[in-house]
């Protein structure tokens, strides 16, 4: 039996600001909420553990209007709560305390209490990403916007070293995202360039297979969720004609018993799953999922959902404690003005947790 700890917590409310007006098919993003929680032991305050509540707009099933009272209710309900002191029981206590309905402010409990558990230093989790500074590759994000825009910023990509590109797509005119495509292709073949394209939904069932096939001329490594998520049945079927590999990213939100996601894997049988750990239920629910993929023979990537720095090291540890191959979307640190400063840095196409720099204040 583990020993209990009574805790302290406390929140703070944080407006990140963009650097550019984000494009996605949902919209343009110029700056996100979000709140940063932080844990200690009770009565002793000088040692925190911090984390991160971040909904995505649009897309969390947390992205509600009355987020910021649920949260304080479950900061004040922590401090009557015994909480088991180890990783395992951390992870179980925060599964059962606070409801799948929230799966951001789990993700923030469970980064803080960890954080807290492993001396306040902004360590989550055992793995080499933190302890022996061993990078991550990464994919390199395109952002909607016009073609102009479009093309800069994979200039600057192939440029500062990435050897995987994410293009967001699904918002200007298609004829031009495909001309955007062939002109990459012109310039780098698929051993130089990894190219992955991001649809958040945007494609209607009936021209998915169409537009599939024509994406597929490029040696594209995969698309994201071509369709709205919950049309199991569509998306089974696109993921058995497509000559293009498809991955599930919003489809695996609010799905939280292991029998449902299992399910949902074993009728869609999709190549990739995308697993975003404020959106998924936190650092346990990604376990699950990781697990379940891995007894089904389908690969995943991890991404960040443009937490700040806080949230943004928590899923980079969390994926470090894994053998991963494929680069995973972890390059969104660099999107705000007011960041938290931080040991993240991302050089030629790969993240890395220099320990010589100093964490900034929260």
């Amino acid at each position: 039996m583990s020993n209990t700890l009574r805790l302290d917590a406390a929140y703070k409310k944080h407006q990140l600001d963009f650097r550019f007006e984000a494009g996605t098919s949902r919209g343009v993003l110029k700056r996100k909420e979000t709140y940063f929680v932080s844990v200690s032991k009770a009565g002793e305050h000088e040692q925190k553990g911090w984390g991160e509540a971040g909904p995505l707009p649009k897309l969390s099933i947390d992205d509600i209007s009355n987020f910021e009272a649920f949260l304080s209710n479950y900061i004040e309900a922590l401090k009557e709560n015994d909480v088991p002191w180890s990783q395992e029981g951390i992870l179980d206590f925060c599964k059962s305390f606070i409801s799948d309905e929230h799966p951001s402010i789990r993700f923030a409990f469970e980064t803080a209490m960890l954080d807290l558990l492993n001396g306040a230093k902004k360590k989550i989790l055992e793995n080499p990403f933190y302890s022996e500074n061993r990078a991550i590759d990464i994919n390199g994000l395109i952002w909607m916007g016009n073609v102009d825009f479009m093309l800069r910023q994979i200039e600057e990509k192939l440029k500062a070293g990435f050897s995987c590109i994410k293009m967001k797509i699904g918002a200007i005119d298609f004829d031009q995202e495909l001309a955007l495509l062939a002109h990459i292709r012109k310039n780098f073949s698929a051993d130089e360039i990894v190219l992955r394209v991001d649809a958040n939904g945007a494609f209607s069932p009936e021209e998915a297979l169409a537009k599939l096939d024509l994406l597929a001329k490029f040696d594209l490594h995969s698309i994201e969720q071509p369709i709205k998520a919950g049309q199991i049945d569509t998306m089974a079927l696109l993921c058995e004609q497509s000559p293009l590999d498809i991955a599930l990213d919003e489809e695996l939100i609010g799905v939280n018993k292991i029998s449902d996601r299992k399910k949902l894997l074993e009728q869609i049988k999709p190549p990739f799953i995308i697993l975003k750990p404020t959106l998924v239920g936190g650092i346990k629910d990604t376990q699950e999922w990781i697990n379940l993929a891995d007894q089904l023979g389908i690969q995943w990537w991890m991404t960040s959902a443009l937490e700040s720095n806080i949230g943004l090291n928590a899923i980079s540890q969390l994926t470090s404690s894994y053998n991963t191959v494929l680069p995973q979307g972890l390059g969104t640190g660099q999107l705000y003005h007011n960041n938290i400063p931080s040991p993240l840095e991302v050089k030629e196409g790969k993240i890395f947790y220099t320990s010589s720099i100093a964490w900034g204040k929260v």
